[in-house]
């Protein structure tokens, strides 16, 4: 059985792809290498092939995947406030990944955000009403509502999956696009003070990669149509985060604060994962807790 998946020399690609190849599937990979690496792939065994690639290139290649895992997306609002044609490439990368699907009778999972609830009250249920704040979440939204029109027109069944602050292994290629929880860890490791935009009340529901895969992969061998939260219903400030890594890394080292210079900025995030839970079966295995631990663990160098 062929599965695809684009952006997975990613992050979050990547740990899937070796979960995949794991289960003796055939892989391809799909990534143009914005904010992935060949690297990320190194060593992985299996039945694998890369193609460096974007989404918008589909068209032109002879394949006809029967799962397809679309993670080709730029996943960062700052990338498209700084460039909003960034917009238009992800809606036509996705409307790609679509069409080769209803070509080749597919089923889809795809990325979205938890981004989609900025402004509104935790915790996030997925039938909430949602309020564009930026170019990020309207490509995002642009792209679910995109997916339910080729249910309707096409029946092609598709998962979208609200992903909740994902951390984990391989964020190297993100640089200053990585995750907080990743970004704290690596300044404190090399001895640096934290750096926070604002007092670091702020909160999030950070999730670990390895619990990302797991529901991609349980959305995939469902039969539901629709849209997922995935996290762990469960947030923590800035500042926790800093003093967990302190103390599982026996460090004291203080945040840097200083003034937030994003607007419309995600201040609170937290997912009611009840759907995700009746539909699919997916509940989170890790806590920040464990999900830090298997980082120090296995994937810093001592």
């Amino acid at each position: 059985m062929s599965t695809l998946v684009t952006g997975g020399a990613g992050f979050i690609g990547s740990n899937l792809v070796e979960d995949l190849l794991r289960a003796g599937e055939d892989v391809l990979v799909l990534d143009n290498m914005h904010t992935g690496s060949a690297e990320n792939l190194a060593g992985l065994e299996g039945r694998l092939e890369l193609i460096q690639k974007s989404c918008n290139d589909l068209s032109t290649l002879d394949i006809h995947p029967q799962k397809i895992y679309h993670l080709g997306i730029p996943s960062s609002s700052p990338m498209y406030k700084r460039n909003p044609y960034l917009v238009g490439e992800a809606i036509n990368g996705f409307i790609s990944v679509f069409e080769l699907a209803r070509r080749s009778g597919s089923r889809v999972v795809y990325a979205s955000s938890s981004s989609l609830y900025n402004g509104i009250l935790p915790p996030h249920r997925e039938d909430m009403a949602i309020g564009v704040a930026d170019y990020y979440t309207e490509a995002r939204l642009a792209m679910e509502r995109m997916a339910e029109l080729y249910q309707r027109l096409y029946g092609i069944a598709s998962v979208g999956l609200r992903f909740f602050s994902v951390y984990g292994p391989r964020e190297e290629a993100k640089k200053q696009y990585a995750n907080m929880v990743t970004q704290f860890l690596w300044d404190m490791k090399a001895g640096k003070r934290p750096l926070v935009y604002g007092d670091g009340t702020q909160t999030r529901d950070f999730t670990y990669v390895l619990d990302v895969v797991r529901a991609m992969q349980l959305a995939m061998d469902s039969d539901y149509h629709g849209i997922l939260n995935v996290g762990t219903g469960e947030a923590w400030s800035f500042n926790e985060v800093i003093e967990l890594l302190n103390r599982m890394m026996d460090l004291s080292l203080e945040a840097q604060y200083t003034e937030n210079p994003i607007k419309n900025y995600v201040l609170q995030t937290l997912a009611d994962t009840a759907k995700a839970e009746r539909t699919i079966g997916f509940r989170s295995r890790f806590g920040l807790k464990e999900g830090i631990g298997e980082l120090i663990r296995n994937f810093l160098p001592p």
